[in-house]
């Protein structure tokens, strides 16, 4: 046995994040063009240059893009030649950095850069989004994101959960702190509105829009050096529930609550949460699965009710958790993202700075 595997684990740290200001469309630009000032941002706050990445992984999906591979067009934007060491996941970019993670763990890297993006803009994304049920038996119903999540909340209520003044209190005050975030889409007093599917109303479920975003891991004093108080990644899992909607209970996230465990989340307590949930009844489930009482801050971003890039918003969950350490104002913070219709698949990460 090594030094270093005697030492145990690499700790491997989240040392900078840049993300886009999220909009409604960005017609004008391709994923390139959006994607590029973004990567630019991250890079410039550690001082490295494209060259000095030692792993390189990306999140998007074709079927936003509506073309195949449409993943290695946005290259162009990291520069891939000379030759580099790079992945890609057809997942959020919560699950690209998972990949970047193990690589790094692995010794066979010392940095990472890990970007993600999406368009929602040019399509209908909630038809875009049924391609993820089942193909023989929901899809062809097609059923959109926010008629499942509805289904899901009305679950919520049946069991006595929550109400519905509780869900619009959820999506008011995640916009009512998204107001000192300059990236949030939707800010402010935001109408409830009508009701969209029953029982989710407008303020209930996220804007549509565009984004991208990016962070940089290095492992160990690497870390140190570029980051004046970096953000050490000390537990992070994933886990997915039944692809049958029909067999599992839509009131519970056990999957969220297992990769928590696995993550460490339960040893000590956490001061921030940054929950990836799309729609106000999912924060429910969450905080109910991760055990978070009124003592953590949840969503000081704001969170995907004020900004959903889809394929982004759970890689900036992890992002803004890591913010929020590197400036001080977090020291044991929770992150989580989620892929699929009603939480099905949830990632869970656990960050924390060095001691003041």
């Amino acid at each position: 046995m090594t030094s270093e595997e005697a030492a145990g684990p690499r700790d491997i740290a989240v040392v900078a994040f840049a993300q886009t200001a999220h909009r409604r469309s960005t017609q004008e630009s391709s994923e390139v063009e959006m994607l590029m000032p973004v990567l630019h941002d991250v890079l410039a706050q550690t001082g490295l240059r494209t060259a000095d990445i030692g792993f390189t992984c990306s999140g998007s999906s074709d079927y936003l893009a509506g073309r195949a591979f449409s993943f290695t067009l946005a290259l162009d934007g990291v520069g891939a030649w000379p030759p580099i060491s790079e992945s890609h996941v057809e997942m959020d970019g919560a699950w690209a950095l998972y990949e970047a993670w193990t690589k790094l763990l692995t010794g066979d890297a010392d940095t990472a850069l890990v970007y993600s993006y999406g368009k929602c803009s040019p399509g209908s994304v909630r038809d875009v989004l049924t391609r993820q049920l089942d193909p023989y038996y929901v899809a062809p119903l097609w059923p959109d994101a926010i008629a499942l999540a509805a289904l899901q909340a009305q679950a919520l209520l049946d069991a006595g959960h929550t109400d519905e003044p509780a869900l619009a209190a959820v999506g008011a005050r995640s916009r009512s702190d998204a107001t000192a975030n300059p990236h949030a889409q939707l800010t402010g007093r935001v109408p409830q509105g009508d009701y969209v599917v029953r029982p989710l109303r407008t303020g209930d479920c996220p804007p549509i829009g565009d984004g991208a975003a990016a962070v940089i891991l290095a492992a160990g004093e690497r870390a140190r050096r570029l980051c004046e108080r970096p953000a050490w990644i000390r537990g992070i899992d994933h886990r997915v529930e039944a692809h049958g909607l029909g067999v599992r209970d839509l009131t519970d996230s056990p999957s969220t609550r297992l990769a928590a465990e696995n993550a460490g989340a339960f040893e000590r307590p956490v001061d921030t949460a940054e929950l990836h949930a799309p729609f106000s009844s999912q924060e429910v489930v969450l905080r109910r699965a991760l055990r978070l009482d009124d003592g953590v801050r949840v969503n000081p971003s704001g969170g995907a009710l004020a900004a959903n890039p889809v394929m982004a918003a759970g890689l900036i969950r992890i992002g803004e958790a890591a913010a929020r350490i590197h400036r001080g104002a977090s020291d044991r913070a929770l992150a989580h993202a989620t892929s699929g219709p009603c939480l099905q698949q949830n990632l869970v990460a656990v960050l924390e700075g060095d001691p003041r």
